[in-house]
């Protein structure tokens, strides 16, 4: 006898105000204008996906605790309860958060890689340490972005254990934990993952069908330009 499916959309977050060349995992800056925008056309497309497939919403959106994710969370409620669902209150985990940089948050790669090399004890870190899978910082608290998407993969894969069946769970979360979690979870290869990024506030459709088995339904992968810098 087949498993029942569960669906789950990963969504990041709307446009937001960014610090420029600044690692973006803990920034607690807010939404723009168009952030905004994408987060309500999101929403509606979500409400869309819902009446065409005859799926029910999840009754928990989860997110992360950065506020351009809550914000994106808070706004995709907000239209579903416009469109006739019954969104419960939103869940915040550290689970779906991006990449840390542990006690180096919130500085720019410049000054990271300053600190780095005024540190007796660290050596200079690799060309592209920001945007390499493997690559962890030195610091207390910082992640590989391969352990980020594992601790996003683990999450999503509860989340949707727990799901009721032919239910569709909301996860706002981040663009590199997100795409290192697809690979953790079979559906993208890590040879992918630099060529790919997600789009603003745009969902991207997977179903789970027990066993740590996942297949990608719906939504494209944002294809990065060979120019475009690494970010969230």
């Amino acid at each position: 006898m087949a498993e029942a499916k569960r669906y789950v959309a990963l969504i990041r977050h709307g446009a937001y105000h960014q610090k420029a060349a600044t690692p973006s995992a803990l920034q607690p800056y807010p939404l723009t204008e168009e952030g905004r925008a994408q987060a309500a056309e999101c929403g509606a497309a979500l409400a869309e996906i819902l009446r065409r497939e005859g799926w029910s919403l999840a009754p928990v959106i989860h997110c992360s605790h950065q506020l351009r994710a809550w914000q994106t969370a808070d706004a995709l409620a907000t239209v579903l309860r416009a469109a006739g669902h019954s969104p419960g209150d939103l869940s915040e985990t550290p689970a779906l958060a991006e990449r840390s940089v542990g006690a180096v948050a919130n500085l720019t790669t410049s000054e990271i890689e300053t600190i780095l090399e005024a540190d007796p004890r660290y050596s200079s870190p690799p060309p592209g340490w920001k945007s390499d899978s493997h690559y962890r910082l030195p610091f207390q608290g910082a992640e590989s972005l391969l352990e980020a998407g594992a601790r996003v993969a683990a999450h999503l894969t509860a989340t949707a254990a727990a799901a009721t069946p032919n239910s569709l769970t909301l996860c706002v979360g981040h663009g590199a934990s997100f795409r290192h979690a697809a690979h953790h979870l079979g559906l993208l290869k890590i040879s992918e993952i630099p060529r790919l990024s997600m789009h603003h506030a745009r969902p991207l459709l997977f179903c789970y069908e027990g066993r740590a088995r996942w297949s990608h339904l719906g939504g494209a992968w944002k294809q990065r330009q060979s120019q475009e810098a690494h970010q969230d």
